[in-house]
């Protein structure tokens, strides 16, 4: 017995992660990066919500919230799992606050039903719906899940599929830069001064050639000016 509690201690530490740092970068609703306290950027998909695909009602809205609660704020993300993206799932806290939770109370993402499990979100989304808050002024709402079933967009959006069915990542869904970063374009720019933020800072020095952004090669570039 005493061996059995060791080892689902063990695996609940395990499964179990925090991560501390500031937010970077807002992909959409429900996607942002995390520059960890140690400089590590880590792509964080907030669990157990689905917000609006860019082109549906609301989703450039839903972005924006999310970017209104935790862009450039200190953040605490207590990780669930990662999926088959390599995105690390769980919820965000400023302070004591779940933006995961705010998010389904502004009306600003769906329930997330196939991988959710916590009713304070269902009953946070039945409210919303009721009051008829963001996206819910439209009874006719369609679920992202269900716009990206119609083959309407590809964006990736697993979140903690079961171990036993995880599908290898397709070419398309790993060579596709995120949503945050398709305003930027390779345009011969390489220097922090001519850059806007650190999210497009991050955009050339991963996507562009003679960048001249990262001085002492850790990954991070514009640490002075923009990736403070």
């Amino acid at each position: 017995m005493l061996r059995f509690f060791l080892v689902l201690l063990l695996m609940t530490s395990a499964h179990a992660e925090t991560l501390s740092g500031q937010i970077i970068g807002i992909n959409d609703g429900d996607t942002a990066t995390l520059l960890t306290t140690d400089r590590k950027p880590v792509k964080i998909r907030l669990w157990q919500i689905d917000a609006p695909e860019r082109d549906q009602a609301f989703g450039e809205k839903s972005k924006q919230s999310l970017s209104d609660l935790i862009y450039r704020k200190d953040v605490t993300v207590q990780v669930d799992t990662q999926d088959q993206y390599g995105r690390s799932v769980g919820k965000v806290f400023v302070g004591g606050m779940d933006v995961n939770l705010e998010q389904i109370k502004r009306g600003m993402a769906w329930f997330y039903t196939q991988y959710g499990s916590d009713e304070k979100y269902r009953a946070a989304e039945k409210q919303a719906k009721a009051a008829k808050y963001g996206l819910w002024i439209d009874p006719a709402a369609e679920a992202p899940w269900q716009w990206r079933a119609s083959g309407k967009t590809s964006r990736p959006t697993a979140v903690n599929p079961p171990a036993s069915n995880l599908p290898a990542p397709s070419k398309t869904a790993t060579s596709n830069p995120p949503a945050i970063v398709s305003n930027y374009r390779c345009d011969g720019r390489q220097l922090c001064s001519q850059m806007s933020s650190c999210a497009e800072a991050m955009y050339f020095i991963k996507n562009c050639p003679n960048v001249k952004m990262d001085g002492n090669n850790d990954g991070i570039p514009c640490e002075k000016q923009w990736c403070k």
